[in-house]
């Protein structure tokens, strides 16, 4: 597989992660919006960072998890069922969840960076969110655990997330006042997202029986 395509793999994947209005992105936004574009592209710098890290360690996992099928075969059935609930919650459950709101304090630049990295490594789930979307891709035959194909994944990860984070920094102010910054905006975009997955999942798994 071209590692153009897997390139745009990993960015595509990344990117639908982080359209949902959440911590990350939205902390971004506040931040251009109070101390300019800069201090948003130095916290997104931050968080992409980690985010590196976090998608090449989710590789990996992926590639020992590809030597043993039977645990993959057992994981996509759990991933299935967690996914579904998922999407349950957020498209059901979560709807009457409050209002949050976000304040962003004023940092200098390099505090910025690692402000992103810390708030960017409390969030573990991309991690398993990679990992399974590396062996779906990898099953699929889209493409290969050889350790060209894992860091051009990653790197479109990386990039995907940057895209997105970018997209709030400097559309924010026209779509702050819009119903798609809100909690309930998020919680129907986040089930959307797991349910589509969880569709994926569904479909991975039949084409295996």
């Amino acid at each position: 597989m071209s590692i153009t395509v897997v390139f745009f793999l990993g960015l595509f994947v990344a990117l639908i992660g982080v359209i949902p209005p959440g911590l990350l992105n939205m902390t971004a936004a506040k931040i251009s919006l109070k101390e300019g574009p800069g201090r948003g592209i130095t916290f997104s710098s931050g968080v992409c960072l980690v985010v590196f890290i976090q998608t090449y360690v989710a590789a990996i996992f992926a590639r020992y998890l590809s030597n043993r099928p039977d645990i993959v075969e057992i994981l996509q059935r759990v991933a299935f069922v967690i996914f579904v609930l998922i999407t349950i919650y957020f498209l059901v459950i979560a709807r009457n969840q409050k209002e949050t709101k976000v304040e962003a304090d004023v940092r200098s630049k390099k505090s910025r960076f690692f402000h992103g990295m810390f708030l960017s490594s409390l969030n573990v789930f991309p991690i398993p969110y990679q990992a399974y979307m590396t062996i779906t891709l990898t099953s699929f035959g889209w493409m290969n655990l050889e350790r060209t194909s894992i860091i051009t994944y990653v790197t479109g990860a990386a990039m995907g997330t940057f895209v997105m984070l970018y997209f709030y920094i400097f559309f924010f102010e026209k779509i702050k006042d819009k119903k798609f910054t809100s909690q309930k905006s998020m919680n129907y975009s986040i089930g959307i997202i797991t349910g589509i997955v969880a569709l994926i999942t569904l479909i991975n798994i039949l084409r295996e029986l």
